[in-house]
């Protein structure tokens, strides 16, 4: 079992930034896959931005050039800066991880929640103009 716990939502302006981060324990395995989704009132959940098991970033259209993901193996973290947000951007943001390697090849982004096995209990990010 892995437990994944968020931190670093809060409210901002148009324009602003914001840090999440995620920190991962129990039966952690650093050649999981890890990522970030988010899910706006009324709305499916979508993903946002994945690491997978190579090491390779995976980002949704939406956020390519203002977001960025990182994670760090050794200490089972995984972080999301957000820069130059938007309203649209408001939902709440899970962390994820699958239950064994992973990786996606294509030119869309293409993972979806089925293929994350645990998921934290999300942080609130809310931008207002």
């Amino acid at each position: 079992q892995v437990h994944l716990v968020e931190s670093g939502g809060g409210s901002v302006q148009v324009g602003g930034s914001l840090e999440l981060s995620c920190v991962a324990s129990g039966n952690t395995a650093s050649g999981v896959a890890m990522g970030w989704f988010r899910q706006a009132p009324g709305k499916k959940r979508e993903g946002v931005a994945v690491v997978d098991s190579p090491g390779q970033t995976h980002y949704t259209d939406s956020v390519v050039g203002r977001f960025t993901v990182s994670k760090d193996n050794a200490k089972h973290t995984l972080t999301l800066q957000m820069n130059s947000l938007k309203p649209e951007d408001t939902a709440i943001y899970y962390c994820a991880a699958t239950r064994g390697r992973r990786t996606w090849i294509g030119a869309r982004f293409l993972p979806t929640p089925d293929d994350f096995g645990y998921w934290g209990q999300g942080t609130q990010v809310t931008v207002s103009s």
